[in-house]
């Protein structure tokens, strides 16, 4: 039996952010969880871009855009949806979490999923760097393991 796994190395890859501004107080804790995951494995300062966007509904377009782009070999998008007393929360939620899916398929690159989707502020607090762990580092450590996992089976 063969077992092809990925590691977190970085070998000189360069990453785009595209974050929601919507939330910003989430949003920001994730932005930093990812580049405090990234330099802790040796990515450079200068192969780290963080695009804002205004809210979670913009990052698939932008990460699309990222994506494309060949300065990037991975795009980790970054946000929060908070549930409100409106359906508007699943019909974010839901069409955010297609098109990130789309892009990385699309693209044949890592696009990775680091949007909270919580039912109050405090869980999603807890999940930007609190209780939870950070789930912007969690992201930068996929999208690191990713790109050495893909590397393996090119």
């Amino acid at each position: 039996m063969k077992v092809i796994e990925g590691n977190l190395v970085s070998k000189g890859y360069r990453f785009a952010l595209v974050a929601s501004r919507f939330n910003e107080l989430i949003s920001r804790k994730l932005v930093e969880g990812a580049v405090d995951c990234l330099l802790r494995h040796e990515v450079k300062d200068k192969d780290i871009t963080v695009l804002w966007v205004p809210g979670a509904f913009e990052i698939p377009l932008v990460a699309q855009e990222a994506a494309k782009n060949k300065n990037y070999d991975a795009v980790i998008c970054l946000g929060a949806v908070i549930r409100g007393a409106t359906p508007h929360f699943e019909y974010v939620s839901a069409e955010v979490s297609k098109g990130i899916a789309q892009v990385g398929l699309a693209q044949s690159k890592p696009v990775i999923y680091g949007i909270l989707t919580t039912d109050t502020i405090e869980q999603a607090i807890e999940r930007a760097g609190t209780k939870a762990g950070n789930k912007g580092f969690a992201a930068a450590s996929a999208a690191l393991e990713m790109l050495s996992l893909l590397a393996e089976i090119r």
